[in-house]
């Protein structure tokens, strides 16, 4: 087992209160009932916290199953979680679907996968129908942070969708991602049974943002489907400039350079999805958009 992991899972028991532990780890169903025997849940905890994290060793436990054992803490203390609640609504005319568990879970699971490099997703299925999903962000140099999760609730056959989330900058992806199931708006505080934190000038100013986004990226790209292209690559020429004198670069005659290579199997749609994804800002950079316009995929930057 990785030391990542075995510090994952040490971390997520030490927070299991001693009175809970046993019955976590049952709802768990990682360690069988005969390992469970072998621990003296009378001792201190850290003991009882070395002997799990032993156990969990020699059966290989992976970052998911560490992040079920997380899901379950979190759905026995969800009450101490602030949520946002989405609802998602179908044009009036519109059938309801079938719900398919397992579609929605590979859909969900493949759309992050594809906008980030980094991302680790759990779910966890409860006798309410619903799926609790557990999201681990990373960023395209560093790996998925399991201390500082998304977590999503949805529940089959409903209009909504419940996230309690301490990287609110993630928040449009996980929008885009069920507008592609369904319509998604977020609601105004009501009680829903969880604990709800949404200020109407906040939802007010979310949606005066995603409709600007929206119009940046048509202008930009427009409504077609856009040409498919696998990659693009830069490459800067540049003297070094700097207010300091005596420099070694300074003295440099060569300039600088430096190559960058954008690839995706449709690098176009990717980039033109970019900032309603929450990913980038909008308006993308110009050196971005006008491959198209230029029907070029090789650029050298130099200095003016």
């Amino acid at each position: 087992m990785d030391e990542t992991v075995a510090e994952f899972i040490k971390r997520t028991i030490l927070k299991i209160p001693m009175n809970e532990l046993i019955t976590i780890l049952k709802a768990w169903d990682f360690l069988s009932e005969n390992q469970l025997q072998t621990i003296n849940f009378r001792q201190r905890k850290e003991s009882v916290v070395q002997h799990l994290v032993w156990l969990c060793e020699e059966k290989q436990a992976s970052v998911n199953d560490a992040a079920l054992l997380d899901i379950i803490y979190t759905q026995f203390h969800q009450h101490q979680k602030i949520w946002d609640v989405f609802q998602m609504s179908k044009e009036p005319g519109e059938d309801v679907d079938l719900f398919d568990m397992k579609q929605f879970k590979n859909s969900f699971k493949k759309i992050l996968q594809r906008a980030l490099k980094n991302v680790t997703v759990s779910f966890r299925e409860t006798e309410e129908n619903a799926v609790w999903i557990r999201i681990a962000w990373g960023t395209q140099y560093t790996k998925p942070n399991q201390y500082k999760p998304t977590y999503v609730v949805y529940y089959s056959q409903t209009p909504y969708a419940f996230t309690s989330s301490r990287l609110r900058r993630n928040a449009p992806l996980l929008g885009q991602i069920f507008e592609s199931h369904n319509s998604t708006t977020p609601l105004q505080e009501r009680n829903l049974g969880l604990d709800v934190n949404m200020d109407s000038r906040i939802i007010h100013e979310n949606i005066v943002e995603k409709e600007r986004v929206q119009q940046i990226t048509q202008e930009t790209f427009g409504d077609y489907p856009q040409p498919q292209l696998e990659f693009a690559q830069y490459k800067l020429e540049t003297k070094f400039k700097s207010d300091l004198n005596g420099s070694i670069l300074a003295e440099r005659e060569e300039p600088l350079r430096c190559l960058i290579k954008f690839s995706s199997p449709h690098l176009l749609e990717a980039l033109k999805s970019l900032a309603p994804a929450g990913i980038a800002d909008a308006p993308l950079s110009p050196l971005l958009t006008c491959i198209p316009n230029k029907r070029m995929n090789y650029f050298k930057i130099r200095d003016k």
